[in-house]
């Protein structure tokens, strides 16, 4: 297990804090379980939205029916395409961390968010892993996580609000390095 060294992460750490571990979620475009879902949900939303449109478009309808379905043709541009997008550049702009201290998680497409999780007063760790060893650790208890899981890439939603350690190579060697880590601190 490396400790590579980020910037985002180097830039965050105190003169006497020891990295023993970074990493950022896998790279790249990224299907999840819940796209199987998703995927034909956004497909007839957006499908019937644009058919919305063309219909109020072509039949001389008022003007206010033509914005009244603007907004729903963005968001199933959104759920068809962009989000895929905007979760591609929030795991490429997330940066995770565990030091002698604490657990850190930088990330922000916009913003900079900076969290911290002291290692003396971390509560409940869970794990959940693949075959390829790929998985994912997630800080605090919430039984809601798994079912939510896949869908990080819409804004709001729980999983986004959720912290973890998110899509990481080798997560059982993390996760078991916290919890030494932790009993040793």
């Amino acid at each position: 297990m490396t400790a590579s060294l980020f910037p985002q992460i180097t830039s965050q750490l105190s003169s006497n804090e020891r990295l023993l571990w970074s990493g950022q979620p896998r790279q790249g475009f990224m299907l999840q379980a819940t796209d199987l879902f998703m995927i034909p949900f956004s497909l007839m939303w957006g499908g019937f939205a644009l058919f919305w449109e063309y219909t109020v478009i072509t039949s001389n309808a008022p003007l206010l029916f033509w914005l009244w379905g603007i907004p729903f043709v963005l968001i199933g541009l959104y759920m068809i395409i962009g989000r895929f997008f905007f979760e591609t550049l929030q795991r490429a702009k997330t940066f995770y961390a565990v030091t002698d201290e604490r657990v850190l998680i930088v990330s922000g497409i916009f913003t900079s968010s900076i969290t911290s999780l002291n290692l003396h007063s971390l509560g409940e760790l869970s794990l959940t892993e693949g075959k390829n060893g790929e998985g994912s650790v997630i800080f605090g208890h919430n039984p809601l996580a798994n079912l939510l899981a896949g869908f990080s890439g819409l804004a709001g939603t729980l999983n986004s609000k959720m912290t973890q350690f998110r899509s990481i190579a080798g997560a059982k060697q993390v996760f078991d390095l916290i919890h030494q880590t932790k009993r040793m601190s």
